[in-house]
């Protein structure tokens, strides 16, 4: 078990996502302070794009959909906005109550403080000034549901006697087996912990870095405390990424499509009509 922050966010009361939202367990948006609007989301070949505009600040919204606790690991440029770590998925985050949301505005500096988002140049993003450019140009969410204990019950049912194994002696203390004296006092949450470290997914191959990334801004308010949060599953439940670059970049790709803009004087002289 590991400590996570829980945030003292808002309820969401319509359970609707909201227009620019990705995600089915949790909304995710992308929200610009400074023009105070949620970006518009554009899907190109299976993947979420918003235009950011340099110098803009902005800030990650995350709210639960659920009706329990859940865990939120945000990453921004492929940096863990909490501790400032290269980011992966057993990293600390934050925590939802069911149906609450919070406004992640920056990078935790401490418990009352963040250091603000803003659309910057790639040199000048906190990735790149770490020297991990690489993933630049993308925020994500990745969502585990909390561990439910099940209930205690009483065995009532009477005793049974086995028969001991083939090859062990009646009064033997031991198992017959290896692969039974090879689990023999190890509790169950340490066998899955192990099982969870042969299945662990393989990193991801570092995309090419886009030419927009976020800043390390201004420092601001923003409240947290720590908490204990048990995962229920080793890998997350949902995985949300919303990549982010330049409105220019984005029409350059094929993620946007640039309108047709008329001319007021494409001629010189009037044509005969055909």
């Amino acid at each position: 078990m590991k400590r996570a922050l829980i945030a003292a966010g808002w309820m969401l009361w319509a359970m609707a996502g909201p227009a620019g939202a990705v995600g089915k367990l949790v909304d995710v948006t992308v929200y610009d302070r400074t023009e105070r609007r949620t970006l518009p989301v554009h899907l190109h070949e299976g993947r979420h794009y918003v235009v950011g505009k340099p110098g803009n600040e902005y800030q990650v919204r995350v709210r639960n959909r659920t009706g329990g606790d859940i865990l939120s690991v945000v990453a921004v440029d492929g940096v863990n906005a909490v501790s400032g770590e290269t980011a992966a998925w057993h990293q600390t985050g934050y925590i939802l109550g069911p149906q609450q949301g919070f406004d992640i505005k920056g990078w935790r500096k401490s418990l009352e403080r963040v250091a603000a988002f803003f659309f910057t140049e790639l040199p000048n993003s906190y990735a790149a000034r770490t020297g991990r450019p690489d993933n630049v140009g993308v925020i994500g969410v990745a969502v585990f549901r909390k561990k439910v204990e099940p209930a205690a019950r009483i065995d009532q049912s009477p005793p049974r006697t086995e028969p001991p194994a083939p090859g062990a002696r009646e009064d033997s203390p031991y198992p017959a087996s290896a692969e039974a004296a090879s689990d023999a006092g190890v509790p169950a949450h340490a066998r899955e912990s192990a099982a969870a470290r042969l299945h662990a997914p393989e990193p991801q191959r570092a995309m090419k870095p886009p030419s927009l990334g976020t800043g390390h801004g201004r420092s601001q308010s923003s409240h947290v405390t720590y908490a204990s949060f048990e995962r229920a599953t080793a890998r997350p439940e949902e995985v949300i990424a919303i990549h982010y670059d330049t409105y220019s970049n984005l029409v350059a790709m094929g993620v946007i499509r640039a309108p047709r803009i008329a001319s007021p004087f494409p001629g010189q002289f009037v044509p005969d009509p055909r």
